[in-house]
């Protein structure tokens, strides 16, 4: 990332109050999900809840991280605004202030600069909880700086400074479609997927393999595969950041692809002729950066983690 990519942000009050509307909202959509005691979770609510959090985890997966972030692959600017607006939907903020989190994220991944690591700085249960979302709660929920592209856009930047219009919307609709035991389901499907993201902060940096090569403790981990659509495969994204899969690992010596239904969703869009320049690394590539020997279990700690890798794989194009 170069100088042109941050620009130092200074914040007005109107920017501050609608950035820390964002953690009001989720700690609301927990309480919120109290009504279901009294309504019950009926088999439309849940469906309702369900796709909320598929079409949401996609829009935070595939369109916050993958495109917006990383540039895995290219698109439209209607296709990246509207997918903008579909993870604000989701609680996740906006698009200036999720990437320069993450960008942060990569630049220091389980060093002191890591904002969100379970390591830093604190460890054991209260690093794990710090990393699950405590972490938004404290002083660091502000970026130092915001990505310079994503405010250079003005639908972006709008997107980002009203991130919460759109969830209290899809709050709204949802009570408007089934009263409050749909407005109950939209607080749980938002619930779960707050967390469900923030277990790539914990989980993925705890438990799981490592094929490959980093400077910090990212780990495969099926389960939060699972409740993030490939995400949780997070060591190979951190050895090859630009990658629009990272569904990969290694059984002895062959090279395997994992499920990974976001990247799965991008070669959807190729074919529809809505996504290009799709960036995979080379199998080359991939033996190349592959670690000795996989690491699983309980992670050590980013000291233990492999060293001497960048966090940055060189990929084509």
């Amino acid at each position: 990332m170069g100088p042109s990519d941050i620009l130092i942000a200074s914040y007005s009050r109107r920017t501050l109050l609608g950035y820390w509307l964002g953690p009001v909202l989720i700690i609301l959509s927990h309480l919120g999900c109290l009504l279901l005691l009294v309504t019950g979770l009926s088999l439309g609510a849940l469906a309702w809840a369900l796709g909320l959090y598929l079409i949401r985890m996609l829009a935070t997966t595939a369109i916050y991280h993958r495109l917006l972030t990383h540039r895995s692959y290219d698109t439209s600017p209607t296709l990246l605004r509207l997918g903008c607006v579909v993870g604000a939907s989701a609680g996740q903020m906006g698009p200036s202030w999720w990437k320069a989190h993450h960008l942060a994220h990569h630049r220091g991944s389980d060093a002191a600069a890591d904002v969100h690591s379970p390591f830093q700085p604190h460890g054991g249960l209260r690093g794990f909880l710090w990393s699950q979302g405590g972490w938004l709660l404290s002083s660091q929920f502000l970026p130092e700086a915001l990505p310079a592209d994503v405010e250079a856009d003005p639908v972006l930047r709008a997107i980002d400074r009203f991130h919460f219009v759109p969830p209290l919307l899809l709050a709204l609709l949802s009570y408007q479609i089934g009263g409050l035991a749909y407005l109950g389901a939209f607080c749980l499907s938002t619930t779960v997927l707050f967390h469900g993201v923030q277990t790539v902060n914990s989980l993925s940096h705890i438990f799981g393999s490592q094929p490959f090569r980093t400077a910090d403790n990212s780990r495969n981990n099926p389960l939060v595969a699972v409740l993030t659509l490939g995400e949780g495969w997070h060591n190979p994204h951190h050895a090859f950041q630009h990658s629009a899969r990272h569904g990969f690992s290694f059984q002895g010596n062959r090279l395997v692809r994992l499920v990974d239904p976001t990247f799965g969703f991008i070669r959807l869009l190729e074919v529809l002729g809505l996504a290009w320049n799709v960036k995979l690394p080379s199998d080359r590539q991939l033996h190349l950066r592959r670690r000795s020997r996989d690491a699983s279990g309980l992670g050590v700690g980013p000291g233990e983690a492999a060293s001497g890798a960048s966090a940055q794989g060189a990929l084509p194009g």
